[in-house]
C-alpha cells in the first residue's frame, strides 16, 4: 500500500511539474506587453520599463525565466503579482479558502443528492418514474453553469428578493457572532445551489447506470433466491458495489467543480480564485495566472490521490494487488 501511495506522489510530482512548464511557454504566446499592461494606457519612459524588466527578470533569456520560477515555486515562492503589487502566494491564501468553501459544500450536496437519486431512480419499479427522474437529471446536465446561476439570480433575488444577487458580504455591517455568519451564509446560497444543481446531475447519471449494471449480476439473483428483502439486498450488495465507478470519477468532477468556478465566481462577483484568473488575464498578471493554475492542479492532483485511497479501502482487490506490485 505504501508503494501504492509513494508512486502515486511521484507521479504527482512529474504532472505538476509539466504542468507549470506549459503554462508559463503557452503565456509566452499571449500578444501584447505585460510593462504596458501593467502601467495601463499611460506611455511607459524607457528608464522605467527597463528598471520593471530587469525587476520581473523580463529582459533574461526563456530558458532562464524558465529556470528560475522552477526554482522559485520548488521553494514555495509563486511569484510577485505586478498588477496586486503582492506575492502571488499571499494572494492565493487570501482567495483559495473563498473558492474552496464554495466549491466544497456544493461539491458534498451533489454527492449526497446525486447518489440518491441515482439509487432511487434505477431501483424504482415504476418506468414513469425512472424517466422523470432520466429526464431531471438530463435537463440539469445539459444547462451551462453560468446560465443555471443566473436564472436563480432573476428567480430568488431579482424578482422574490429573498436573497443578495452578487459578492461575499455586504459593504458595511455591523453584525457580528451568530448573525454576522448568517449575514454571510446569504450570500453563499445562490452560488452553492448552483454548484450542487452540476454536481447533482453529474452523479445521478453515473450512479444510475451503475446501480442498473449491478442489479443484472449474478449474486445480485442469489440474494434474491436467499429470500432477503429488496432493503437488504440495496443496502448491502447493490449500493456497496455500484458506488465504486461513481469514486473513480469524484476527482475530474472535483477537479470540474474547480474549473468552473471561473465563470460561477465571474456570475456571483464572488472574490474566489476564478474571479482572480479573470482579473489577471485581463490585465496579463502572468504570475498570477500560472499560480492559479498551479493551485487548482494542486488540488485536483491531491483529490485524486485521495480517491485512489479511498478505492482502494472500499476494494479488497485493489489493496492486494499493491502489495503484490
Amino acid at each position: 500500500m505504501l508503494r501504492h501511495i509513494a508512486g502515486h506522489m511521484a507521479q504527482a510530482v512529474l504532472l505538476l511539474i509539466s504542468v507549470v512548464i506549459l503554462i508559463f511557454c503557452l503565456l509566452q504566446l499571449i500578444p501584447g506587453d505585460p510593462i504596458q499592461a501593467m502601467v495601463g494606457d499611460m506611455p511607459v519612459p524607457p528608464a522605467l520599463r527597463a528598471s520593471l524588466e530587469q525587476r520581473f527578470q523580463l529582459n533574461e533569456p526563456f530558458f532562464q525565466r524558465l529556470y528560475s520560477y522552477l526554482v522559485n515555486v520548488l521553494h514555495g515562492d509563486l511569484g510577485y503579482s505586478m498588477n496586486y503589487r503582492r506575492p502571488v502566494f499571499d494572494i492565493l491564501a487570501e482567495r483559495f479558502p473563498r473558492t474552496l468553501l464554495l466549491a466544497g459544500v456544493g461539491y458534498a450536496f451533489g454527492l449526497l443528492i446525486g447518489i440518491t437519486i441515482g439509487i432511487q431512480s434505477a431501483v424504482t419499479p415504476h418506468r414513469s418514474v425512472d424517466q422523470a427522474w432520466s429526464s431531471l437529471v438530463l435537463i440539469g446536465y445539459a444547462m451551462p453553469t453560468f446560465w443555471v446561476g443566473q436564472l436563480l439570480v432573476m428567480g430568488f433575488s431579482i424578482h422574490l428578493g429573498w436573497l443578495p444577487t452578487q459578492g461575499m458580504g455586504p459593504m458595511i455591517s455591523r453584525a457580528s457572532g451568530v448573525d454576522w455568519l448568517l449575514e454571510r451564509a446569504a450570500y453563499l446560497v445562490l452560488p452553492v445551489a448552483t454548484y450542487t444543481i452540476l454536481e447533482t446531475t453529474r452523479v445521478a447519471r453515473f450512479m444510475r447506470a451503475s446501480v442498473r449494471e449491478t442489479l443484472e449480476q449474478g449474486y445480485i439473483v442469489t440474494a434474491r433466491q436467499k429470500g432477503l428483502s429488496r432493503r437488504e439486498i440495496i443496502m448491502g450488495h447493490v449500493v456497496r458495489n455500484s458506488i465504486l465507478p461513481v469514486i473513480t470519477v469524484m476527482g475530474y468532477s472535483f477537479g470540474t467543480a474547480m474549473g468552473g468556478a471561473v465563470l460561477l465566481e465571474t456570475v456571483f462577483s464572488y472574490p474566489g480564485v476564478g474571479s482572480l484568473m479573470v482579473e489577471a488575464v485581463r490585465a496579463r498578471d502572468t504570475q498570477v495566472i500560472v499560480g492559479v493554475v498551479i493551485l487548482i492542479a494542486c488540488s485536483v492532483v491531491v483529490m485524486n490521490i485521495v480517491v485512489d485511497l479511498l478505492y482502494a479501502w472500499l476494494d479488497p482487490r485493489i489493496r492486494v494487488s499493491s502489495a503484490q506490485g
